[in-house]
């Protein structure tokens, strides 16, 4: 958890604006390494952890106040496909938090002196499919069963200590529902964050109906849109801050789109940081990049909020 000096991360939120890292297996492959695989890059975490480490370190040094960590893809079931038991893959999700921190202590040893926090990324049932369908939500499941599967990885990942949960890359309200029931109690705040397409979630909801289910929760000190392409931002950021009235949280993908039957990305990046400075007026106060955004980006949006301040 945060020091005692260092103040919490709705704490800052409610003075500024801080900017969030970009994406992790973006910066992974990057590096050289192979994602090709259902765990994505969650299987780094048995294999390469320094790697990881690594990739939180240069988001930090770009100028990232928030790393989220590897565990987007990291579920008890997933790793049980591959052989570990319930006591390694709780290993695996605790060490995915630490090593964000570790990469925080190293920024902090190389001169980085601002505060930095830690978000525990907890993504959609559809990642633990590996099959795209966190873009389509609606998995046939109720709200009840989504909820099962969310609250023991939760509760781990809440143990390890992180300063929030990110709940993200929530394709609809019934996924949201589920996971706003699965934090409470846990004694770590969250966020909220839908994948979107236009106005609307990817399974179709209006995204007035579907940030209202967050707009009492005490639990949730941010809610917003991740995984989305740059040009649905904005009118996004508005609508939450008006139905919410909580800060904003917004991390876009480049603009490209994924080819699932080629496993490649087509198109040109749409991806700029000079449109942080409108999302901050509209109310998004944690900015940073999904999928194909990398240390250069957030560094470039780094220094977009810096000169705005």
């Amino acid at each position: 958890m945060t020091s005692n000096t260092t103040p919490s991360l709705a704490e800052a939120l409610a003075a500024g604006t801080l900017v969030l890292d970009g994406g992790m297996s973006n910066q992974l492959e990057s590096a050289g390494h192979d994602l090709s695989d259902e765990l994505w890059s969650a299987r780094l975490l048995a294999e390469r952890p320094e790697a990881i480490t690594e990739a939180h370190l240069a988001y930090f040094e770009a100028g990232a106040d928030v790393a989220i960590t590897s565990s987007y893809q990291a579920t008890f079931e997933g790793f049980a496909k591959r052989g570990m038991d319930h006591e390694e893959a709780a290993r695996l999700l605790t060490l995915s938090v630490e090593l964000a921190r570790g990469a925080a202590a190293q920024a902090h040893a190389k001169g980085v002196t601002r505060p930095l926090w830690v978000a525990a990324s907890v993504g959609p049932y559809g990642a633990m499919l590996a099959d795209g369908s966190e873009y389509r939500g609606r998995y046939g499941l109720t709200v009840a069963e989504l909820e099962a599967f969310h609250r023991p990885r939760l509760e781990v990942l809440a143990a390890a200590g992180p300063d929030v949960l990110a709940l993200e890359t929530v394709p609809d309200t019934d996924e949201a529902t589920a996971l706003l029931r699965a934090v409470r109690g846990l004694g770590v705040p969250a966020w909220l964050s839908y994948t979107v397409s236009g106005d609307r979630t990817r399974a179709g909801q209006p995204l007035e109906e579907a940030f209202a289910l967050a707009a009492d929760a005490d639990e949730v000190i941010a809610v917003g849109v991740n995984c989305c392409a740059p040009e649905d931002v904005h009118a996004a950021v508005e609508t939450s801050a008006r139905v919410t009235g909580k800060p904003v949280v917004v991390y876009p993908n480049s603009g490209e789109t994924w080819d699932a039957e080629a496993r490649s990305w087509d198109g040109r990046s749409t991806f700029t940081a000079a449109q942080v400075t409108g999302w901050r007026e509209a109310g998004a106060r944690l900015i940073g990049g999904c999928c194909r955004v990398g240390p250069e980006a957030i560094a470039s949006i780094a220094g977009t909020l810096g000169a705005g301040a």
